[in-house]
C-alpha cells in the first residue's frame, strides 16, 4: 500500500476516516459506493473521491466497520481493514482480556478484536491500519493498560519485492502472536529480551521479598508453633517493639516488591474494573492496615481483637511473585514451537553471482538467484534444484523421518537440512514467500485464535472479581454477625482468604495455553492448523469424506494400458490425445503426455480447445476433432449409448475393476480407444483409514472417477462409503447432506476441485503438496502428502481439546470449591478456618498447574508411520 493512498484514522469517533476503495472505474462507480455506504447504520457522512480511489466516512452512533466493509463488498467493490497485532502490558487475568478487548471494540474502526492473555497480545482488525494507533492506544489507557505495536499485515510487502529473509519487514514482529506478517531474527530477540527482563524482575522482586519475609514469619508463626521462642522474643523486643519491627519489615515487603499490586489494582479498583492486582491490594492491604491499626491505636479494637497480620500480608505477596514467576517461565516454554522453527533459518546463503560464489546475507537473496549447498549445510531458501543430486531431512517441516532424495527438477525448502550430496538450486522462495515463514505465519494465526469453548470463559470472567469482591464484603459481615469471638478478626481473616485464593488468572490461560504448545506442537509433526478454530471442530466430527485422486492415491499416474478400437492405431491414438491434454493440469493428462514423450512421440498443437468440467475436453489436432474424457462425455456427445456394450468396454470394465481410470477417446465423432491410467495407492492410505476407524469414525470417498475404478480403489483402501463420477458441486452435496442429518463432517483434498467442498466441511483438510486454491479454503494443511497427517490432525484436535477440558475444570473447580472453604464453610463442621497464607500459596499454584498441564502437550504422541521392510 503506498503512502498516498494509506488509510486515515482520526483520533475520535465523530471525526472522519479515510480508507481505499478498490475497483473503481467510473462515475457510476463512485454512485454506488456511495449509495453502498449510506445504507449502512451510524453513518453520519461520507464522500468517495474517484481520483484519489478513496472513501471518507464519519462514524456516529451505531456505526459497525464490518458492515461498512460488506456494504461495499456487496456493490462489488473492496476495502480492506488492516491487521494490527499490539502487546499489552499489564495484564494478569482473564479480566484484563475482557477488559482491552472491550476498549479495543469500542473504537469506531475496529472490525474486530482479540486478545491473547498466554501471548499478553492483541490482534486488531482495524480501518485505517497503523493510522488508528493512536485511538487504539487511548482507549486501551483509558481501560488502564498499554499497548505497543509489534507487527501489521503490511509486514511481507518487502519480501514481496525481492527482500529475502523470514520476518525482514518489522523488527517488533514476535513470534507467538497472530499476524501475517513474518517473525524471526531481531523480533524473536526482542521477545525473548522482554519476557528475560520480566523473569529478572519478578525474580528480584521474590527474593527481597522472600528475605524480608522469613524473618517475620519467624517471629509470629514460630511464636505460635514454638511458645518458648514467644518468650525469647518478648525480652529481646519489650513492649511494643516487637510489633514496630514487624511493621517495617512489612512496609518494606508491600512498598517494595508488592508495589506493583498496588500500583495497578487500586487504579483498577477506582475505575470500577477490578482485577486480580485489586483482589491481591484489597486483601493484602486489609491486612496490614488492621496491622497498623493494632500497631499504633490499640485502643481503637477490643482487646481480644489486637492482633496483627504483617506476615500474612508479606507471605500473601512473597507466594503470589514465586507463583508469578513460575508463571512466567512456564509462559515463555508454551512459544517453545514457534521459535523453534524460527531458528531453523539459516543466516546466510552461498550464490552464483558475475561467474563468483560468494556468500552472502539472506536479506540479499534475489528470486532466480542460483544457490549452492554443500553436505550437511542448512538450506537458506525455498528452490527448484538445477543439478546435483542429495537426500534433505524435511523433519523438521514436515514431520516425515526419512531424508527425501533430490534431484535436477526436485524442490527444496529453506530452513532443511541438505545430506552427503552437494546441488545448486534456483531460489523460487524468499522472505514472506518462503514455507518456513509461511508455516510459522500459519500457526501463529492458529495460536491467536479464540475457541468456541472460550466463550463461557468470557462470559464467567466479565462477573468474577467484581464477584469475589461482593463474596468477600458478604464473608465479613456474616462472620461479624454470627462467628464466635474476636468475630471482627475472624471475619477479616476469612475476607481476606477469600479475596487472595479466588484465581481468574487459571481460567484466562487454560485456553490459550494449550492452543499455543498444542498447535506448536501439531506444526512439530507437519499439521498445520491455519484456522484455530478448527482444534474444536475437527475433535468433534463424524465423517472424514476425503477425496481420490492425491489423497488416498499417489496423485502420480501412469498410463497402464491402451485399448483401441478396431482400425484405430495406438500410437496416432496416443499422440492425437496427449497434444489436446498437453496443457491441461489434470494428473490424468499429465500421465498420458508423460507416456507419450516416454515413446519418443512428437506432440502437435491444439486449435481450438474447449473444456468442460467434469466430463472431458475437446479440440482439433491436425485438422482432425479429437475428444478425451469419461464415459458420460462419450455419451453427451453421442459417441456412445448409455449403457453400451462391446469388446471395448469389456475391456475397461476389467481394467475399472482392478483400480485403473478410463479416459474414453473420440476421433472425428467416433469411439477410437480407451487409455487405462492407474494411480497407485499411497503406502501409508490403508494404515491411516484403519486407524480412523478405529477411533469410531465413519469415512467416505468421492471421486470424480467413474464408479468401478472409484469401488475398487475403495475397496483396497478400506472405505465401504463411495460417491463416485460427480462433479465438484456433487461433492459439496455429499457433505451437505450428511450435515443435514446432524453430521460432523471433514473433508480431505488436495486439488482446485475440492476447494468448494473443504469451505463447505465442518472441518476442511487439504493435502499441503496440493494446490493453493484447496489450501487456501482449508482449516488445516498438512505438510506432508499423505493421510496419515489428517490421523494425526484429529488425534492431536482430542489431545488439545481434552487437555482444554482439563484445564477448565480445574480453573473453575477450584474457585468454586475454595473459595467457599476460605469463607469459612469448614468452621462449622470441623472448627477449621483457612489461613490467608495457604489461599495465596493455592492462588498462585493453581496458575502453573495450568501452564504445566497445556506444556504437557509439547510431548503429545500420534500414531507411528508403520513403514514397509
Amino acid at each position: 500500500m503506498n503512502m498516498q493512498s494509506r488509510p486515515h484514522l482520526a483520533k475520535n469517533k465523530n471525526e472522519a476516516i479515510l480508507l481505499p476503495v478498490e475497483g473503481m472505474t467510473c462515475a457510476s462507480c463512485v454512485r454506488r459506493v456511495e449509495k453502498a455506504v449510506a445504507s449502512v447504520p451510524g453513518v453520519e457522512a461520507s464522500a468517495v473521491n474517484f481520483a484519489t480511489e478513496t472513501l471518507s466516512v464519519t462514524p456516529g452512533k451505531g456505526f459497525s466497520a464490518g458492515a461498512l466493509l460488506e456494504a461495499i463488498d456487496k456493490a462489488g467493490y473492496e476495502a480492506k481493514a488492516e491487521t494490527l497485532v499490539l502487546e499489552v502490558e499489564d495484564m494478569t487475568c482473564a479480566s484484563c482480556v475482557s477488559r482491552v478487548e472491550k476498549a479495543l471494540k469500542s473504537v469506531a474502526a475496529v472490525e474486530s478484536a482479540s486478545v491473547n492473555l498466554a501471548t499478553g497480545e492483541a490482534v486488531v482488525k482495524v480501518l485505517g491500519g497503523a493510522d488508528a494507533l493512536p485511538a487504539l492506544t487511548a482507549a486501551v489507557a483509558k481501560a488502564g493498560y498499554a499497548v505497543r505495536l509489534v507487527g501489521s499485515s503490511t509486514d511481507g510487502a518487502a519480501a514481496e519485492e525481492g527482500q529475502g529473509g523470514v520476518g525482514q519487514a518489522t523488527p517488533d514482529a514476535v513470534p507467538g502472536s497472530a499476524h501475517p506478517g513474518g517473525s524471526a531474527g531481531r523480533a524473536d530477540d526482542s521477545r525473548e529480551a522482554r519476557r528475560e527482563k520480566e523473569i529478572s524482575g519478578l525474580k528480584r522482586d521474590f527474593l527481597i521479598a522472600f528475605v524480608l519475609t522469613l524473618p517475620l514469619f519467624v517471629m509470629e508463626m514460630g511464636a505460635h508453633l514454638y511458645p518458648p521462642l514467644h518468650h525469647v522474643l518478648m525480652q529481646i523486643f519489650p513492649g511494643n517493639t516487637l510489633y514496630l519491627l514487624q511493621f517495617a519489615l512489612a512496609t518494606a515487603v508491600l512498598a517494595g516488591p508488592g508495589r506493583r499490586f498496588y500500583l495497578k489494582g487500586i487504579p483498577a479498583l477506582l475505575r470500577l474494573a477490578p482485577d486480580m492486582n485489586a483482589l491481591v491490594a484489597i486483601g493484602t492491604g486489609a491486612a496490614y492496615l488492621y496491622s497498623v491499626v493494632t500497631t499504633f491505636a490499640p485502643e481503637a479494637l477490643p482487646v481480644d481483637a489486637r492482633h496483627v497480620y504483617y506476615e500474612a500480608a508479606t507471605v500473601i505477596v512473597s507466594l503470589i511473585l514465586l507463583g508469578r514467576l513460575l508463571e512466567a517461565r512456564a509462559k515463555g516454554r508454551t512459544g517453545a514451537a514457534i521459535r523453534k522453527l524460527a531458528g531453523l533459518q539459516a543466516k546466510t546463503a552461498r550464490v552464483e553471482r558475475e561467474g563468483e560464489t560468494q556468500d552472502v546475507s539472506l536479506s540479499e537473496v534475489r528470486l532466480g538467484d542460483t544457490v549452492v549447498v554443500r553436505p550437511g549445510e542448512r538450506i537458506p531458501v525455498d528452490g527448484r534444484v538445477i543439478d546435483g543430486a542429495s537426500a534433505v531431512d524435511e523433519a523438521m517441516i514436515s514431520g516425515e523421518p526419512i531424508p527425501v532424495e533430490k534431484g535436477p527438477g526436485a524442490t527444496v525448502i529453506g530452513g532443511t537440512v541438505n545430506g552427503s550430496g552437494s546441488f545448486r538450486f534456483e531460489a523460487t522462495g524468499i522472505g514472506a514467500d518462503m514455507m518456513l515463514s509461511r508455516i510459522i505465519r500459519m500457526v501463529q494465526e492458529a495460536q491467536g485464535a479464540k475457541l468456541p469453548i472460550q466463550k463461557l470463559v468470557d462470559e464467567v470472567t466479565a462477573w468474577f472479581v467484581p464477584a469475589v469482591i461482593g463474596i468477600a464484603v458478604v464473608t465479613f459481615f456474616l462472620w461479624l454477625i454470627f462467628g464466635p469471638e474476636p468475630a471482627y478478626t475472624h471475619g477479616l481473616v476469612a475476607a481476606v482468604a477469600v479475596l487472595i485464593i479466588a484465581c481468574p488468572c487459571a481460567m484466562g490461560l487454560a485456553t490459550p495455553t494449550s492452543i499455543m504448545v498444542g498447535t506448536g506442537r501439531a506444526a512439530e509433526l507437519g499439521v498445520l492448523f491455519r484456522k484455530g478454530e478448527a482444534l474444536q471442530s475437527l475433535s468433534a466430527i463424524d465423517w472424514v469424506v476425503m477425496d481420490k485422486t492425491g489423497t488416498i492415491t499417489a496423485g502420480k499416474p501412469e498410463v497402464s494400458e491402451i485399448v483401441t478400437s478396431e482400425g484405430f492405431d495406438e500410437a496416432e491414438v496416443l499422440r492425437l490425445t496427449a497434444s489436446l491434454e498437453a496443457r491441461s493440469e489434470h494428473p490424468l493428462a499429465d500421465a498420458i503426455v508423460r507416456a507419450a514423450e516416454a515413446r519418443g512421440i512428437a506432440l502437435s498443437a491444439v486449435e481450438n480447445i474447449e473444456a468442460v468440467a467434469g466430463f472431458g475436453v475437446t479440440g482439433v489436432v491436425d485438422g482432425r476433432k479429437i475428444a478425451a474424457g469419461a464415459d458420460r462425455f462419450m455419451v453427451k456427445l453421442g459417441v456412445m449409448a448409455g449403457g453400451e456394450t462391446s469388446d471395448l468396454t469389456a475391456a475397461v470394465t476389467c481394467l475399472a475393476d482392478e483400480g485403473a481410470s478410463p479416459l474414453y477417446v473420440a476421433i472425428d465423432g467416433k469411439l477410437a480407444a480407451a487409455i487405462a491410467v492407474a494411480d497407485p495407492i499411497k503406502e501409508t492410505s490403508a494404515q491411516a483409514i484403519a486407524a480412523l476407524k478405529a477411533r469410531g469414525l465413519k469415512l467416505m470417498m468421492v471421486t470424480g472417477d467413474n464408479r468401478r475404478t472409484a469401488e475398487a480403489v475403495a475397496r483396497r483402501a478400506g472405505i465401504n462409503a463411495v460417491v463416485a463420477e460427480v462433479l465438484p458441486e456433487g461433492k459439496v452435496s455429499a457433505i451437505k447432506a450428511l450435515q443435514a442429518k446432524g453430521e460432523k463432517v471433514a473433508f480431505v483434498g488436495d486439488g482446485i476441485n475440492d476447494a468448494p467442498a473443504l469451505a463447505t466441511a465442518d472441518a476442511g483438510i487439504a493435502i499441503g503438496t496440493g494446490t493453493d486454491v484447496a489450501i487456501e479454503s482449508a482449516d488445516v494443511v498438512l505438510v506432508g502428502g499423505d493421510l496419515m497427517g489428517a490421523l494425526h490432525a484429529i488425534e492431536l484436535s482430542d489431545k488439545v481439546m481434552a487437555n482444554i477440558r482439563q484445564n477448565l475444570f480445574w480453573a473453575f473447580g477450584y474457585n468454586v470449591a475454595l473459595i467457599p472453604v476460605a469463607a469459612g464453610l469448614l468452621y462449622p463442621l470441623f472448627g477449621v478456618t483457612f489461613s490467608p497464607m495457604l489461599g495465596a500459596a493455592a492462588m498462585g499454584l493453581s496458575s502453573v498447574f495450568v501452564l504445566t498441564n497445556a506444556l504437557r502437550l509439547r510431548t503429545a504422541r500420534v500414531t507411528a508411520v508403520l513403514t514397509s521392510p
